[in-house]
């Protein structure tokens, strides 16, 4: 077993490497950028190193930097972690190549034959395992694409080789489409994935999304462990998932396991993986495999009592799986509610801010995955998540009802999360009878609803858009020896009234004037702190209502920011690749 592990990442998945590691008598080695100095991963590791400033591109993306941070500590392996460089093949390969360090994850050559999704898509078909209908090979050009729209038939999905989590996918439903769809998943797959590379499939207009966890060590034996539901999604996001899923039945369940031990069989694959596939009417067909642990491999962990972060780092010591495929068994129901800082009621908008109050639920059937505590800032340099709440119950009914108990008793003032939004579906029809699919939230989740479910169980005290501080104060009072928790608006916020008085712009943008000023003087601003990808206008512009002035990525997700109005375009102070805070100006219209 290994003396010292680097775990190449932050937050709360680098806690729960962290963890495993301390089990299993190995030493702990964090890298954290300046943004970071303080936080949690830091202070549980044994020893800690700096790899650079805030930006990841300059810290956790930096390989040279974290290589030698490992060689400096001693350590003998490199643990990932999920996202960064996770699934980056050259690191993996980099680390393969230094004398005395161990990759925990696949071989790299496995991690670049299934981490392009065209050759993984020729992987499984050698295997005999179902695809979507698509093509093996990169597109060319705008004409192929309509070419195969003819074939397969609108919709279909352009999606970037190296791309997942819905980055660098775009849906096209008439030919009409596709030269801006092409571009845009070019530019995403270039701007996430370093390559520009992108393939054509049917698009499923409402599958379930099933992913199965995999397990495989360098003896030949390969494990699954049950399949998990991941289709509330919002924007091809993850916002829910359980284990198991409640749309299979026991024979669908078998054969989608079995297509997955065999797909990354084919492949020569090791360590932990996640084969994902999409259902509907009863088929199955493969989307991709995802090359590293996730961040819903809690649900199951809770249902099999299998800690796969332990056996990654035992199969990457060279170690045999201890136990048959016959040994797995799924015993009752897991959900993972993934708390983010973010507002639901504002599209959710990431809310970075201070975490006031954070008391998070405990008692029977809870875990709670993090690496924030009370008084910790949530920053905008990378994802808002605050934690992951797993929620574990006899059978599914049990576990949502559960559910409901451990999200009432969830508190976190401060910052707006997304405990209402979950709250909100713990009481929705159709998620409660597991009938909802990928689509389901894009098009059915009423906003009005929403805004309902944030007013009622949201933060007392949370940052809006431009980090001010809403208007409320919480006090106890007793009436009659009864205790009374009683909150009371203001109406007027300090952030407010310091703008008025300073007349500076919210979030550091455009000088002078509060929202309404800005406003009026056509200025539309930044929802969110991101980068600027693309200008689609310039000085002097006719521009309609909803015509794109540019596209700003925030939050691993690309949104374009459209005109609400028509007008000339007056000025624009952005160029692409330039960082933008909330409420900053991106184009004045007039």
């Amino acid at each position: 077993m290994f003396d010292k592990v680097l775990v190449a990442n932050r937050g709360e998945i680098a806690v729960r490497v962290m963890a495993a590691c301390e089990e299993l008598g190995i030493g702990t080695v964090a890298v954290y950028s300046d943004a970071d100095r303080d936080a949690g991963h830091v202070e549980y590791a044994d020893e800690a190193y700096n790899v650079g400033p805030a930006p990841a591109s300059e810290s956790y993306l930096d390989q040279e930097a974290i290589v030698a941070v490992a060689d400096r500590a001693g350590a003998d392996a490199i643990h990932p972690g999920y996202g960064f460089l996770a699934e980056n093949a050259d690191f993996a390969r980099r680390v393969e190549a230094t004398d005395g360090i161990t990759w925990v994850g696949p071989p790299s050559d496995a991690m670049e034959t299934l981490g392009e999704k065209t050759n993984a898509r020729t992987v499984m078909q050698a295997a005999d395992v179902p695809v979507v209908p698509g093509t093996t090979e990169p597109v060319a050009d705008a004409d192929e694409v309509r070419s195969l729209g003819e074939e397969y038939g609108y919709p279909i999905a352009i999606k970037a080789e190296g791309g997942g989590g819905g980055r660098g996918m775009k849906i096209v439903r008439s030919e009409a489409e596709v030269d801006d769809a092409l571009e845009s998943a070019r530019r995403e797959g270039e701007a996430y994935f370093d390559n520009d590379s992108v393939y054509v499939e049917k698009y499923l207009e409402s599958p379930k999304h099933i992913e199965v966890q995999v397990l495989a060590d360098r003896h030949g034996n390969v494990r699954h462990l049950g399949e998990r539901d991941c289709s509330l999604q919002r924007r091809h996001q993850k916002v829910i998932e359980e284990a198991p899923s409640p749309a299979l039945d026991d024979d669908l369940r078998d054969e989608i396991g079995e297509a997955a031990r065999q797909g990354v069989r084919e492949a020569g694959y090791t360590n932990a993986g996640t084969v994902e596939f999409l259902v509907e009417d009863g088929e199955f067909y493969f989307m991709e495999v995802n090359t590293r642990i996730q961040v819903e491999h809690t649900v199951t962990e809770e249902v099999t009592g299998i800690d796969i972060v332990r056996w990654q780092l035992r199969v990457a010591a060279g170690e045999e799986l201890a136990f048959d495929q016959a040994d797995v068994e799924i015993d009752g129901h897991a959900v993972e509610y993934r708390i983010n800082a973010e507002n639901p009621a504002a599209d959710f908008a990431p809310t970075p801010g201070k975490l006031t109050t954070y008391r998070p639920p405990a008692s029977i059937g809870v875990r709670l995955d993090h690496a924030v505590a009370q008084g910790d800032e949530i920053g905008g340099d990378y994802d808002s998540m605050i934690g992951k709440l797993i929620v574990s119950g006899d059978d599914r009914d049990h576990c949502l009802e559960r559910s409901k108990r451990a999200l009432e008793h969830f508190a976190v003032d401060g910052v707006h999360t997304t405990i209402p939004f979950h709250r909100l579906l713990l009481d929705d029809e159709t998620f409660v009878a597991g009938d909802h699919t990928t689509t389901y939230l894009d098009r059915e989740l009423d906003d009005d609803a929403l805004a309902a479910a944030v007013d009622r169980w949201g933060s007392a005290t949370a940052t809006d858009g431009n980090g001010s501080t809403a208007t409320t104060t919480e006090v106890t009072v007793e009436v009659d020896g009864r205790r009374f928790d009683v909150v009371i608006e203001d109406g007027v916020s300090q952030a407010t009234a310091d703008r008025a008085e300073t007349g500076a712009a919210p979030g550091g943008g455009a000088a002078g004037g509060d929202d309404a000023e800005l406003a009026a003087a056509g200025a539309v601003t930044a929802e969110m702190q991101g980068t600027i990808l693309s200008v689609a206008v310039e000085e002097g512009d006719e521009v309609a209502a909803g015509d794109v002035l540019c596209v700003l990525e925030a939050m691993k997700m690309e949104n374009d920011v459209v005109a609400s109005t028509g007008g000339t375009v007056r000025s624009v102070p952005i160029s692409a690749g330039d960082s933008v805070d909330m409420g900053d100006t991106l184009v004045t219209l007039e």
